[in-house]
């Protein structure tokens, strides 16, 4: 395995395929996966240590695995962080980070502009007495203006679901550091492929697995880079005893998905970029949502902030839901599913799917309109979905 000094000079597409996993007895080359319920032990005075946590070592699969462990070990290497917990799903990951940090009393500032899930999850949060205030994610003001004495923790999500809006990283990071508060960052459309939260001062990083470190849409799963002190006092802790746990195939599969991040990303970014230079020329298309476009309101804070400008786009087609719908059944190279980060492409109707538990007037305020087109590009020839997507708004 790779010493941690040469470790720090790799490039991220050298340590998705080398970092964290050390060969096994047999001195295989691609990752073993564990597939167990419980580890043995020497004796009773090593398992009564294991257990104990004062000598380190498997114990039991839903706290401590080998495979698990490989996969939080490259992660937090890609993130740059000192250390990773995998979970069982993106939103169990959302729910660890505040119900591992949080107590009744404390504050929320999050960005009203995030999955439709996450709202509903912070919502849930005000019966254990943990307050959420939602703001614009582009508006530093709003931010601050919200920030109160007792505010623990500001939760954004950069670019956000499903208009692609950009957040000041850097900027909302210092303020909650002023204040005495963490900043957490969903970095699921972006990926440490594309951006670093942690080195632009976020605190602790949540990752739907699910998406794009998968890439194939074949297995559920979250995790949270922080740093050692959080994940071995705060995180480790509620999931050994709540058990949020990611499965070891499950592990092993992302696993092997961060090995060609790095690919992927670049190839998503570039398709759709093109595919919403297209959208933004078709006369039914009233707007498209893409930090890449240079009309983006903040394509020039994406650019500083990212690497490339990833392979989510919206666009809003005119005519509302009737023709949205229209639109999405017409296509024949898009699966109508409500994941991303897939191989195969996607459409997906937010107001009626992702965002479509919230009310009316919570969807009006995030700007997510019945005419609201979100795309998931995938990896097939661009080209080609160019040309779907001309057929189904043409007909």
């Amino acid at each position: 395995m790779m010493n941690d000094d040469f470790a720090g000079e790799l490039a991220l597409a050298t340590l998705g395929c080398r970092a964290g996993v050390e060969p096994g007895a047999e001195y295989e080359n691609s990752p073993p996966i564990y597939l167990t319920s419980s580890f043995c032990f020497d004796n009773a005075a090593q398992a009564a240590a294991r257990f104990a946590g004062t000598e380190p070592g498997n114990v039991y699969s839903r706290f401590t695995n080998p495979t698990v462990r490989a996969f939080e070990q490259r992660l937090a290497a890609m993130e740059g962080g000192e250390a990773c917990i995998a979970t069982s799903s993106g939103m169990s990951a959302i729910l660890t980070t505040v119900l591992a940090l949080l107590a009744q009393g404390d504050h929320v500032v999050c960005s009203r502009s995030v999955f439709g899930t996450t709202v509903s999850l912070f919502t849930m949060f005000a019966k254990f007495g943990i307050d959420t205030t939602f703001v614009d994610p582009t508006d530093n003001a709003a931010w601050a203006a919200a920030m109160r004495p007792n505010t623990r923790l500001l939760f954004l999500e950069t670019p956000s679901n499903p208009l692609t809006e950009v957040s000041d990283i850097a900027a909302l990071s210092a303020l909650a550091h002023a204040a005495g508060a963490l900043c957490v960052v969903d970095n699921c459309f972006c990926t440490p492929a594309l951006q670093r939260p942690l080195a632009l001062g976020a605190d602790i990083v949540t990752h739907s697995a699910t998406k794009y470190l998968d890439g194939q849409g074949r297995c559920v799963g979250g995790a949270i880079v922080a740093p050692a002190a959080l994940v071995e006092q705060k995180f480790f802790p509620f999931l050994r005893t709540a058990g949020p746990t990611m499965s070891p195939f499950n592990a092993w599969v992302f696993l092997k998905g961060l090995e060609t991040l790095q690919l992927r990303m670049d190839a998503h970014s570039r398709s759709a970029a093109e595919l919403a230079a297209f959208l933004q020329q078709h006369e039914r298309v009233a707007r498209v949502f893409y930090p890449g476009l240079a009309d983006h309101p903040q394509h020039a804070l994406a650019a500083r902030q990212q690497s490339a400008f990833g392979g989510v786009l919206s666009f809003e087609i005119k005519g509302g839901r009737e023709e949205a719908w229209r639109v999405i059944d017409r296509l024949a190279l898009f699966s109508i599913t409500a994941n991303l980060g897939d191989t195969r492409s996607i459409v997906t109707h937010p107001a009626t799917t992702t965002h479509g538990r919230l009310q009316p007037a919570q969807r009006a305020e995030m700007g997510i309109g019945e005419g609201l087109i979100r795309l998931s590009v995938g990896l097939e020839a661009t080209a080609d979905l160019r040309r779907d997507l001309q057929r189904a708004l043409d007909a």
